[in-house]
């Protein structure tokens, strides 16, 4: 269906940030519209987000001038194509911007209109976004309902460095169902609050919705805090709950050394291996992201040597939802699982072809959100469409983290008996 206009605007993300949010009109007046969320933590190698700089103005983060690129340089281009010609829109934007990192444009200015044309032609074929986004990547309407990694204690740069790990995250491997599997998270959620509560420890939230409680012994601390919560809300620890950790390596990595600051430590790559193992031996902990920095190639060939076998190793900033540098890790054999992030590459098509390279090496698949989110719930559908298997969408608190939630659960209901639910991934 043809594209008869395009429009956008600045609008505010979950941090009161500007972000631009794009319409996109057919011929038949059909609507999509699609808003990009921010990262806090952001890798070197991510797509740019293009920001106005002038402090006159939300103190500089505005996104009028991606706005401008929209509404005029990229709104000539695109009116007039066929919106149900994804990869062609898409090698369209990409052609236009003519930079290597989306820099000129915008990766912001590009993925809202990738998103929105998506959104635009789903709507007018009356097809669900996730069976949309399915049959783009060619997956011959098989979908699975994703684990979710709820983040229920936030640190690192998403919390005031209340704890180094910038993620604790309980994933629901005993649940039967998506529904079961939100219900189980909301439950130890909520008692944790609880056990935090009764330790004289704050109740508020990071930038996720998970607790973000300034621990007074060490990073364990966390761990030993979720599992009072998991057995209070009646369940057990490696049967019902597993538990994962987003480190974001590159943030607390300084001169080539970890710094753990609340265990007054200054770890090198090899102590930090030791450490992960000696927590994997410890706690049912099955998923590490973002362990080591982004550019410490060998040290992610040891970490994967180590414990690739029996943990989930998970690369973010490392590949930067780039195929390039994912074929590299794929050779190299650097981990075993990427996290997906849609604005770190800029466009659909391109975030169709990082998860299509990563499943067809047998790598684990990982839709994710932003700190700085938005009430769009495209996410959920890509994580159905693609079936990744898993999705990372934050806490059990915060309207930006849960409209994933609610609309997954919406998605199970309408599958019926197609759900499939990914608890059999580890």
């Amino acid at each position: 269906m043809e594209i008869k206009n395009i429009h956008a605007r600045q609008i505010l993300d979950s941090r009161g940030n500007p972000t631009i949010e794009a319409d996109v009109i057919l011929i038949n007046n059909i609507l999509g519209r699609a808003s990009v969320p921010s990262g806090m933590s952001t890798g070197s190698h991510e797509a740019l987000e293009l920001r106005d700089s002038n402090k006159k103005f939300f103190g500089g983060m505005g996104v009028e001038k991606a706005v401008a690129n929209v509404n005029n340089e990229i709104a000539q281009k695109i009116v007039g194509m066929d919106a149900d010609n994804q990869k062609e829109i898409d090698e369209a934007l990409i052609a236009l911007d003519g930079t290597e990192n989306k820099s000129r444009l915008g990766a912001n200015a590009i993925l809202a209109v990738s998103l929105a044309v998506a959104k635009a032609s789903a709507l007018s074929q009356d097809t669900p976004l996730y069976a949309h986004i399915g049959d783009l990547a060619e997956k011959n309407g098989n979908y699975l309902m994703p684990m979710p990694m709820v983040n229920i204690i936030n640190g690192g740069k998403h919390a005031l460095h209340s704890t180094d790990i910038q993620e604790f995250m309980i994933m629901p491997v005993g649940a039967e169902n998506f529904k079961e599997a939100v219900e189980m998270c909301s439950e130890i959620f909520h008692k944790l609050g609880e056990v935090l509560n009764e330790r004289g420890y704050a109740t508020t939230v990071g930038d996720e919705g998970g607790y973000a409680p300034a621990v007074k012994n060490s990073n364990e601390e966390a761990f030993e805090l979720i599992a009072l919560a998991v057995e209070k809300a009646g369940y057990k620890m490696n049967k019902d709950i597993a538990l994962s950790i987003d480190v974001a390596g590159s943030e607390i990595c300084e001169n080539n050394l970890y710094n753990l600051k609340t265990e007054n430590k200054k770890l090198t790559t090899d102590e930090m291996i030791i450490w992960y193992k000696k927590l994997t031996e410890k706690y049912p902990l099955i998923s590490i992201e973002d362990g080591l920095a982004e550019d410490d190639w060998s040290g992610w060939q040891k970490l994967t040597a180590t414990l690739g076998k029996d943990v989930q190793l998970v690369g973010d900033d490392l590949f930067a939802t780039n195929t390039k540098l994912l074929k590299k890790g794929i050779e190299k054999k650097t981990s075993n699982a990427i996290l997906i992030k849609l604005n770190q590459i800029g466009t659909l098509s391109e975030t169709i072809n990082a998860v299509r390279m990563a499943q067809d090496a047998g790598w684990n698949t990982i839709i994710s959100h932003r700190s700085g989110e938005t009430e769009d719930t495209t996410i959920a559908h890509l994580a159905v469409g693609l079936s990744t298997g898993q999705i990372k969408t934050g806490s059990m608190s915060r309207g930006e983290r849960m409209a994933k939630y609610n609309e997954l659960l919406r998605i199970e209901e309408e599958l019926g008996e197609k759900a499939n639910f990914a608890n059999n991934l580890f």
